[in-house]
């Protein structure tokens, strides 16, 4: 037994220092343009201010073959007693988790498609986090067969959360713990996010958000890569989002390795049946990670914290100490080691130390590295009525320091929240490409329901170069106008003093030029029957005001304004009462466009009066 054990951490040390070997050659060689190489940058991007999503978690840190050769013969295979594939089903991702990649990055494509988020940046992640959720071991719907759990957020070489959730994603009561498939941490869940509702997503559609559904984490990791008006196809964006994840260089390089690998293709395998990776970085745990490790062991290939090194373990605690790296501290516990579902505690011989060289990284441009302004084209101010598009889109050009366009350079358009006009998508931020001639217009912009102004801002994506503002106004929809009145309906208005009219009795249509006026704004009074200058009368018919209370609720009006039509250009005008008055009366509509109707309103005597 412990010559096997000691086989396997051999080959484990070797195969590590033969990936970081050929991490520069798989850079160089499979790397498709500037994007895949990995921390390279002369300018390196600040890491990210808040917790990492991942609270700075232990992770696998294997790398990618160099080349990629075909796929197993038996890949789609279903046959009993396949081992796991190894070597060449590296390139092999377990289907349901395959299909949750494909479709977070299609959901946040059409909701944010400057953002330019790859899927394949998604199985980069999540083969480091979780290694594909442990082979793809879900169910049917995409969630885990059993909980993946990262090491208790204790501050012992990682970052320090007290309980946030009461136990409820991760099950622990004293600290948070990375949860799912994309190692989530519960805080980052539940708080936060694009609504203040959390990061967490239902990407499945069961009307649940769940961090151990890989169709829900993956949706949500796709959003908050894409946080901010990222846009993925920019290195210095790529590099802060993945650094979002894990504030660690090597966790860049790493996930940086296998995204490129990913992009040089894949195929399906069937779930349960994904690599599982074995090299995980940090220190160690109070009670390991359900990853099947229950030592407190793990080898130190580049943590978040530079030069940290693996503590003795003593009884479990994962303290910080004077441990060599890619060697165990002192077992403590239960088990031993990075022994997956190791239980007894063996004692395997040091094994020799083998030296990991720093890999050379080329530096790369990231995009047009001579963009120096953006000049705004067009010099009015755009304006568009409520409910329409504006008439023309925002423009620029790029150019370098000796004043030539600029081809090929993102440009991001954004609007603030504030303004209801919004992009196609209804998105508020837009990214576009710089034409030949160095211009980028922004799509087509559709103005809100409300009149007012507001600034749009044209920004460089990873340059310097000061912003340009256009302004738009927003324009109030005109009245509604209507020439015509008339009444639907050729009916005597009649009633008895002292009772009111029937229900509907007055119902009127509106039109203007011969067209239905919709929304058209009408006028009601009791007037005088003064045939040249009829005022509001003081007796006979009136209404009652539906807004009033108390004593006031029944007192007469006889004058309505703010009576509109219907879409049909419709109006039912309220309820009628009378008083003791008998005789006949004048009901007056007018509109502001001149349209005059006068109805007449007769009034019988109370029988036997």
């Amino acid at each position: 037994m412990a010559a096997t054990i000691r086989r396997r951490l051999q080959r484990g040390a070797a195969s590590t220092a033969v990936a970081a070997l050929v991490l520069a050659a798989l850079t160089a060689s499979q790397a498709p343009g500037a994007t895949e190489a990995a921390a390279a940058r002369k300018h390196k991007p600040a890491p990210p201010a808040d917790t990492p999503i991942d609270g700075g978690s232990t992770y696998f840190t294997d790398r990618p073959p160099l080349h990629r050769p075909a796929p197993p013969r038996d890949a789609h295979g279903t046959g009993q007693g396949t081992p796991l594939g190894t070597g060449p089903a590296e390139a092999g991702l377990p289907a349901t988790v395959l299909a949750a990649y494909k479709k977070a990055a299609s959901a946040v494509d059409a909701s944010d498609p400057g953002c330019r988020l790859p899927w394949q940046l998604l199985a980069g992640i999540g083969k480091v986090e979780s290694g594909q959720a442990r082979g793809g071991a879900v169910d049917a719907e995409g969630t885990t067969l059993q909980p993946i759990l990262g090491p208790q957020l204790n501050g012992h070489g990682f970052a320090r959360i007290t309980d946030t959730d009461g136990g409820r994603y991760d099950g622990d009561l004293t600290h948070d713990r990375a949860v799912g498939p994309m190692q989530f941490i519960p805080s980052t869940w539940s708080n936060g996010g694009l609504d203040g509702t959390g990061w967490g997503a239902d990407g499945n559609g069961d009307g649940k958000k769940d961090p151990n559904n890989v169709f829900d984490a993956a949706l949500a990791a796709g959003r908050y890569l894409c946080a901010g008006g990222r846009d993925l196809s920019v290195q210095d964006d790529l590099d802060r989002a993945i650094l979002g994840y894990n504030n660690s260089e090597d966790y860049l390089r790493t996930v940086l390795s296998w995204y490129t690998f990913y992009r040089h293709g894949t195929h399906e395998v069937p779930d349960g049946r994904g690599v599982l990776p074995v090299h995980r970085d940090g220190v160690g745990t109070s009670g390991g990670d359900s990853t099947g490790r229950t030592g407190s062991a793990h080898h130190d290939h580049g943590s978040g914290t530079p030069g940290r090194k693996p503590g003795k373990g003593g009884s479990g605690t994962g303290e910080p100490g004077k441990g060599r790296p890619n060697h165990p501290g002192k077992p403590g516990g239960s088990g031993t080691g990075d022994i997956p579902g190791g239980t007894g505690t063996p004692k395997p011989k040091p094994t020799p130390e083998t030296p990991i060289p720093e890999t050379p990284i080329p530096e790369t441009p990231t995009g047009p590295a001579r963009l120096t302004a953006l000049e705004r084209v067009g010099d009015k101010d755009l304006s568009a009525t409520a409910g329409t598009e504006f008439a023309a889109s925002p423009r620029v050009r790029a150019k370098d320091a000796a004043g030539k366009a600029v081809a090929g350079a993102p440009v991001r358009f954004a609007l603030p929240a504030s303004t209801g006009a919004r992009f196609p998508g209804d998105a508020t931020t837009v990214t576009v490409t710089t034409d030949k001639d160095g211009l980028a217009t922004a799509p087509a912009l559709r103005a809100g329901d409300k009149a007012g102004a507001f600034t749009i801002r044209a920004t460089a994506v990873g340059r310097t170069a000061p912003a340009v503002a256009f302004g738009a106004t927003v324009k109030a929809k005109p009245a509604p106008k209507a020439d015509k009145l008339a009444r639907t309906s050729d009916k005597e208005l009649t009633a008895t003093a002292g009772q009111a009219f029937a229900e509907d009795a007055v119902e009127v249509e509106a039109t203007y030029q011969g067209k239905i006026a919709a929304g058209a704004a009408v006028t009601a009074t009791m007037v005088t029957d003064d045939p040249k200058k009829p005022v509001e009368n003081d007796k006979g018919p009136y209404f009652k005001d539906p807004e009033a209370t108390g004593d006031d609720k029944d007192k007469p009006v006889r004058t309505l304004t703010g009576l509109t039509t219907d879409a049909d250009g419709l109006l039912k005008l309220p309820k009628i009462y009378t008083d003791g008055h008998a005789g006949t009366f004048l009901l007056r509509l007018t509109t502001a466009d001149g349209a005059v109707l006068t109805v007449k309103l007769k009034v019988a005597a109370p029988a036997g009066s």
